[in-house]
């Protein structure tokens, strides 16, 4: 009777432990895609000449879902190769790791702060960033142009996103977060757009995006702190 008894306790514990962790997994999980989600939202919602063509092409109607769909590819693909690049990388030197996460730190603060500045100040959607093209080819190409030329976006996308990306217990699901925010944010701008043009052009617009922006960068950097 006592061996039965111990054996059904070992059982329960097992059972138990093995809920546990399946709970932890999926918390570090949906924590990793959160993550992912807010740091990409942040960096690509900033005014820039890529939300302005796609924006353009939007209120144009002129190949507004190819464009689309070409920059959340770039997107996925960049912050794919940033984090699985540099997480192999990261996991071989403890002391890089460290650097790269006071770096992001650094960084986000940084990032939050002039974002901050910007929600204080006065500032509008430029449309006329984005030249006016006819053929599918033609705007491909310089939807092209506009996301791989730009130096930033192996700054924000790959180094960035990439390296915080790398020190996330789920980098798949993270990867998934950021690529989830560029699905959104670019689908927003192409099919939305002759609707959101009087509402994206308000400078109040842009202010308050600027500060949702700012309180994303703080607490991501805030949790990395944590994470030390």
């Amino acid at each position: 009777m006592g061996d039965q008894h111990y054996w059904f306790s070992l059982y329960r514990s097992t059972q138990q432990n093995r809920h546990l962790n399946q709970l932890d997994g999926t918390f570090s999980m949906w924590q990793s895609y959160l993550n992912g989600l807010l740091i990409a939202a942040g960096l690509i919602m900033a005014i820039g000449s890529q939300n302005a063509f796609v924006l353009a092409q939007g209120l144009r109607r002129e190949h507004a879902a190819p464009v689309a769909l070409l920059c959340i590819v770039c997107d996925v693909i960049l912050v794919a190769a940033g984090v699985f690049g540099l997480a192999s990388v990261l996991a071989a030197n403890p002391t890089l790791l460290g650097v790269a996460r006071w770096g992001g730190v650094i960084f986000l603060s940084w990032y939050g702060a002039l974002a901050l500045r910007r929600a204080c100040s006065r500032q509008s959607l430029e449309q006329g960033a984005a030249v006016g093209v006819r053929s599918l080819r033609t705007v491909l190409l310089s939807a092209l142009a506009v996301t791989l030329l730009n130096p930033h976006v192996y700054l924000d996308t790959v180094l960035l996103i990439g390296s915080l990306g790398a020190q996330q217990s789920v980098p798949g699901a993270y990867v998934a977060g950021a690529a989830s925010a560029s699905l959104i944010w670019f689908s927003a701008l192409a099919a939305g757009a002759a609707w959101l043009a009087p509402w994206l052009a308000r400078p109040a617009t842009w202010r308050l995006l600027d500060a949702m922006i700012a309180v994303m960068m703080f607490s991501v950097a805030w949790q990395l702190i944590g994470s030390a």
